[in-house]
């Protein structure tokens, strides 16, 4: 049997959700905005396997501002009734959308992503960020030809960067060794090629830095980071010492409240904020000095 519940909440709050997988990891939670005209009247829906308990009910009250409602779903597939609800991202050139997508817009660089494989969808703001980011780096004129995606997820970020620089050696990397899997099934869905060469992503499970693919391939030119803060400082120095000179860092999953400790751990390394970001989740875009 499986069940949503469903609240009115802000776009901030619809924004912040992907910050609470943590807090509420029996749920899928998607957030849509059912009328363009009122930009700031969203949805969260919560999906579950079994009835919601009080607990996990007040847990989705402090994450929206309006009354929950329940709704029985019977025996439909909670995981496809999250995809119909989950509206696809735009950010920048990027289109990211589940295998519900009716129609692709022209001119995008368009990737398919289950949406029960939720962290790294896109939907999360420092997902969409860091897409956008990787997007003006490239508008702006940047060049990398050897590049990391730490904790990569479902391969996204890794994905998207070797689409604006497909001559490039990519290595994406997770602690969890079902993400490894998860980003190997996404890269054939969107066809792109494993292996070791230019043009091609390969996949290894790594805690951090700790990996001798990693090691092997450093020095790095770019390297994206979306994780948490807390592990982004714990890194700072392995992140540093893996980088080339006047190489590009994309550090994201961190609150704007926690942009300062971070930025300034890696100042501490000589990696200088480049660009600060902006919103409840800024992306921060640093360079390690020459």
């Amino acid at each position: 049997m499986s069940f949503r519940v469903t609240l009115a909440c802000s776009r901030a709050q619809a924004e912040a959700i992907g910050g609470a997988d943590e807090i509420l990891p029996s749920a899928v939670l998607v957030a849509d905005e059912p009328d363009p005209s009122k930009p700031d009247h969203w949805l969260i829906h919560a999906y579950f396997e079994h009835a919601p308990s009080a607990a996990e009910l007040a847990v989705l009250v402090r994450l929206g501002s309006g009354e929950p409602r329940l709704e029985e779903l019977g025996e439909a597939d909670w995981v496809t009734m999250s995809q119909a609800g989950l509206e696809p991202i735009r950010a920048g050139r990027f289109y990211v959308h589940t295998p519900m997508a009716r129609s692709i817009p022209p001119a995008t660089i368009a990737f398919e992503i289950d949406a029960s494989l939720a962290f790294g969808t896109g939907q999360h703001a420092t997902t969409s960020g860091c897409l956008g980011a990787l997007d003006r780096l490239e508008r702006e004129g940047w060049r990398f030809a050897n590049i990391a995606d730490i904790g990569t997820g479902t391969g996204l970020l890794a994905f998207a960067a070797l689409a604006l620089w497909p001559e490039a050696r990519c290595i994406a990397t997770d602690i969890d060794p079902v993400a490894v899997d998860v980003a190997r099934d996404n890269a054939a869905i969107n066809r792109v090629t494993l292996g070791h060469g230019a043009g091609e992503l390969l996949l290894a499970q790594a805690d951090g830095m700790d990996s001798p693919l990693l090691a092997a391939r450093a020095p790095f030119d770019l390297i994206v980071a979306n994780i948490l803060a807390g592990p982004l400082i714990e890194l700072a120095g392995d992140f540093a010492a893996a980088l080339a000179p006047q190489a590009t860092l994309l550090l994201a999953g961190l609150l704007d409240s926690q942009a300062e400790a971070v930025a300034a751990s890696y100042e501490r390394h000589g990696v200088k904020l480049r660009e600060r970001g902006f919103g409840q989740w800024p992306v921060l875009v640093c360079e390690r000095a020459g």
